[in-house]
């Protein structure tokens, strides 16, 4: 018979080997997923876009630094960058350095919260229990980030802002009309801003926001857009082997937490791409079933 104190030395050597995995390998095994997308109109070639995402820069990240420039290697067609690169306010060079290759492409980006405002420490217990039981709408900011720095860098690459603005980037001979939102998780979003629908005279229309809150992918879905790119969930972070997510941190189904889905409103549906980003708070460093990752959509003609 095994001993009473088994048991939970058991569950306690799971658990630490837990910790380490997800703390000492899994938050730093960065990969890129890959999907296929059919929205292209009758005829045109596919396009290559890279969705990098909740990068959360830390001064002295230099494998994730290091990785990110790697990625120009993708040869993608353009860029689209969904926001909350810092988590730290003194990484501004360093996340523009990390990106550097890629702001020599056509791109196009939004801010999150983390791009403003610094973490603050939170127990990540507290965090996934009130997630479970649902949001309680407070949003905790710790300091200001100088995200003047940050817009400016991705400004004079040539870089397209897209916070409650609308825009156009030329890639591989197409017009890409953009419509995007400031972030939704600190209700910065201005939908009447940029309504209206998708851009006619361009060959393709995205939508682009940094946290997919249900009440902003029903109105770019109901407006036309045929595919929504966003970040903010982080896949889950912590999720469970073999079921994924438990808490998106908004109103987004855990089901849809990462990766390629549909959404459907005002009679219409649309693509949605939720990046589970590459970084994490510097507060909660640790990811579990979830590697950081970035984006390769391909694009291609409407089926």
């Amino acid at each position: 018979m095994r001993p009473l104190y088994a048991v939970p030395l058991g569950i306690a050597a799971a658990s630490a080997a837990c910790v380490a995995w997800a703390a000492g390998y899994e938050v730093r095994a960065f990969t890129v997923r890959r999907f296929e997308v059919p929205v292209l109109p009758r005829g045109a070639r596919p396009l290559r876009v890279l969705q990098v995402s909740d990068i959360h820069m830390v001064s002295g990240q230099r494998k994730k630094q290091r990785w990110l420039q790697s990625l120009a290697r993708l040869r993608p067609d353009f860029v689209i960058n969904t926001g909350d690169n810092l988590s730290d306010p003194t990484a501004v060079p360093e996340a523009l350095d990390a990106l550097g290759p890629l702001l020599e492409l056509p791109g196009a980006y939004v801010f999150g919260s983390n791009d403003y405002y610094g973490p603050v420490p939170r127990n990540p217990s507290r965090y996934l229990t009130q997630r479970l039981r649902g949001d309680d709408g407070k949003r905790h900011h710790g300091i200001r980030n100088p995200w003047e720095q940050l817009r400016d860098g991705f400004d004079s690459a040539g870089w397209v802002g897209l916070n409650n603005r609308r825009g156009r980037i030329k890639a591989a001979g197409l017009e890409i009309a953009l419509t995007g939102l400031d972030d939704p998780h600190i209700k910065l979003d201005r939908y009447e801003d940029v309504a209206g629908g998708p851009d006619d005279s361009a060959d393709l229309s995205l939508a682009v926001v940094h946290a997919p809150y249900l009440r902003v992918l029903d109105a770019f879905t109901a407006d036309g857009y045929p595919l929504v790119l966003a970040g903010h969930t982080h896949g889950g972070q912590l999720c469970v082997p073999f079921y994924g997510a438990l808490v998106t941190n908004c109103d987004l189904d855990p089901g849809r937490a990462k990766g390629l889905s549909t959404h459907r409103a005002g009679g219409r549906e649309a693509y949605l791409h939720v990046s589970a980003g590459c970084g994490t708070n510097r507060y909660t460093p640790v990811r579990f079933a979830c590697p950081p990752e970035a984006t390769l959509l391909t694009l291609t003609e409407r089926r």
